[in-house]
């Protein structure tokens, strides 16, 4: 009975491994499109919008993380660099979304105007969607 058992343990534990090791890698992968648009809505106060191409997303879509670079100067000339992280959702069906991340560059609180002299994207990770109930 104890062989029997463990038998049937091992054949159901190399199965799974079997199945799991014949899936695909990752079929989800997504890229952005072209440089990120930067809006200017006041003295300090910017949106970042990002096109995602999500042609390689599944069915049901897919979703993930931007992390990117924001370059910025203020008018008396102090620079700096912020690392920002910002989500995304490619809904299922479709093969394009946008992200926009709302911004105030400053190092007063206001007083200054600033300038966005550059904006890189440095990875875009992608999951499955999982199904909304």
């Amino acid at each position: 009975m104890k062989k029997t058992i463990l038998s049937l343990l091992a054949v159901a534990t190399f199965g799974a491994g079997a199945a799991a090791s014949a899936a695909p890698a990752n079929e989800c992968s997504v890229s952005v499109a072209e440089k990120p648009l930067v809006m200017r809505l006041g003295k300090d106060e910017f949106r970042i919008a990002f096109g995602v191409n999500g042609d390689h997303c599944p069915s049901a879509g897919c979703s993930g993380y931007i992390t990117y670079k924001a370059s910025w100067k203020t008018e008396d000339g102090a620079t700096r660099t912020d690392r920002k992280l910002l989500s995304y959702a490619v809904p299922g069906g479709s093969q394009r979304s946008i992200a926009v991340d709302r911004h105030y560059f400053d190092t007063a609180e206001g007083r200054h105007t600033t300038d966005v002299v550059d904006v890189s994207v440095e990875d875009v990770s992608c999951t499955h969607a999982v199904a909304m109930r």
